[in-house]
């Protein structure tokens, strides 16, 4: 009884077999999972698949990416859209910091600019933020130590940081990546339990080749158990109890 905490099921990879895609990881055992929108388009179409799926949920997001490419006009529609219907949505993401894609201190800026605007939405309205952080896992943390209710997203940054990110009593949700990762397989093993829930951030980082997807979640939590000496059914449970904690599920 696994739950994806994030994915892109909206995203045109699945176009062609969206449908099929979620029959597979509701066969597989995903009974739940969490689809993130990151600009105008995608929020609307994660809404969308939320309204369809009664087991799939919506979060409405502003990537960094998006936060760089956009004009100041077009991420104000952004921002607008996600208030105008963040009631329809369990969470506020994927937001943050990239410093991986983005080497330019202007660039760096705005992206900051840009993410503390959604932490305001996310404060206002209550509801968890889902961090995109990469290569900037502790400056994101300190941007929102304020907020109560936090997700470290397809987390990649190192062990300290993770355990500042726990010790605030944020989550860690691990990737797929974990399947062949040894980074990721460390973290997992030092990572508390309590604070763990999992993605496939599908359609990308498949543990298997080519596109991954939901059902593949089983992999990971196959990977976790043997990795931390538990029952593939006890890693299940409690990434999605945490899950639907954190979520309000």
């Amino acid at each position: 009884m696994m739950i994806d905490s994030h994915c892109h099921l909206d995203f045109p990879q699945f176009n062609s077999d969206c449908h099929e895609t979620i029959e597979r990881a509701l066969s597989a055992g995903v009974v739940e999972a969490i689809n993130s929108g990151v600009d105008y388009k995608t929020n609307l179409s994660t809404l969308a698949l939320a309204d369809k799926y009664d087991h799939i949920h919506a979060t409405l997001g502003l990537g960094p990416g998006v936060a760089v490419s956009k004009s100041e006009e077009e991420i104000s529609r952004i921002l607008s859209r996600i208030e105008q219907n963040i009631e329809k949505a369990v969470g506020v993401g994927e937001a943050g910091l990239d410093y991986f894609h983005c080497k330019t201190d202007s660039g760096r800026a705005r992206q900051a600019n840009v993410f503390k605007k959604v932490i305001e939405i996310a404060e206002t309205v209550d509801k968890p933020l889902v961090i995109h952080g990469r290569d900037a896992e502790y400056e994101s943390l300190e941007l929102v130590r304020h907020l109560d209710n936090v997700v470290f997203h397809c987390y990649s940054g190192s062990l300290e940081t993770m355990n500042l990110i726990t010790d605030a009593g944020y989550y860690i949700s691990i990737a797929t990546l974990v399947c062949f990762s040894k980074h990721h397989q460390n973290l997992v093993k030092h990572l508390p339990i309590k604070r763990m829930i999992i993605e496939t951030d599908s359609p990308y980082l498949s543990p298997r080749k080519g596109r991954n997807e939901p059902a593949f979640l089983a992999d990971s939590v196959a990977t976790i158990a043997k990795l931390r000496g538990m029952e593939e059914m006890e890693v299940a449970k409690v990434t999605a109890q945490n899950t639907r904690r954190v979520f309000g599920l």
